[in-house]
């Protein structure tokens, strides 16, 4: 028989072992996607690149790690490389915080996955922004990480951040993975609570709802972000342009008008 009582007490009054684990699981999608956006950006650079060298190396970590699945990679890293004799994780301490091996294995394997998913989202980001707008910048003699940062980046958010939302709500749920290593997180820590007081429907029926909580309250966030973008970036992005435009100009009169 389901018990009420317990579920509600459960839900609404956390204990500090199953609030660490809330706080473990959203610190490993954040830490995870973060290592994930800075692999992707040098992803995304080496897919485009002229040289071949890199778009192939680019294109061969992106197949490798889109296709091996998120346990498997975490598998390798923890126990695999060790009994090779490649390399151990240990645990260190930040402060009063102990960094598990386990959990660095984890965010490590999570990091590797997203670089190549959030490569490909980048690249086609990047590549949405008109050329023409490219070319006429660099006409002006704007060097490439000004056009970078000031005309593609902008632009290219419109098109990066609903599929990177996505991306951030599955790695929500794809961190319950890491309890097949021991990651304390939110799966682990209810698995060992039913194993103890053997209440699983109540406990896992909890669970579900702590995730449905955290990817509602992810999904909010993105369409707030998103909702934004719609209204302003698109104008953001054309003025700055205009105003780069207009300032060289300026800046092209004043210099002949002085030699003049």
């Amino acid at each position: 028989m389901f018990d009420w009582k317990f579920f509600l007490l459960h839900i609404f009054k956390l204990s500090p072992a199953y609030g660490a684990a809330l706080l473990t699981t959203i610190g490993l999608a954040i830490v995870g996607q973060v290592l994930g956006i800075i692999i992707g950006g040098f992803v995304s650079m080496g897919r485009l690149s002229r040289s071949r060298t890199f778009r192939w190396t680019a294109a061969i970590y992106t197949w490798f790690f889109r296709g091996v699945p998120e346990l498997v990679l975490m598998v390798i890293l923890f126990t695999g490389v060790a009994a090779a004799g490649l390399l151990r994780f240990d645990d260190f301490a930040i402060g009063s915080f102990t960094v598990s091996a386990s959990l660095q294995a984890a965010i490590v394997a999570i990091g590797l996955r997203e670089g190549a998913y959030m490569g490909e989202i980048i690249r086609n980001g990047l590549q949405s922004v008109s050329k023409g707008q490219v070319e006429a910048a660099r006409a002006l003699g704007m060097s490439p990480m000004r056009v970078m940062w000031k005309i593609i980046i902008p632009q290219a958010m419109r098109v990066i951040v609903p599929p990177f939302g996505n991306d951030f709500n599955v790695m929500l749920k794809v961190t319950s993975l890491a309890s097949v290593i021991g990651v304390p997180e939110l799966f682990l820590t209810t698995q060992t609570f039913s194993a103890q007081n053997f209440r699983v429907f109540e406990l896992f029926i909890g669970l579900a709802i702590n995730y449905l909580l955290l990817t509602t309250a992810w999904s909010v966030i993105q369409s707030l972000i998103e909702a934004r973008l719609r209204r302003h970036e698109s104008i953001a992005g054309r003025r700055t342009f205009l105003r780069t435009v207009q300032a060289h100009l300026i800046g092209t009169s004043a210099t002949d008008t002085g030699s003049a």
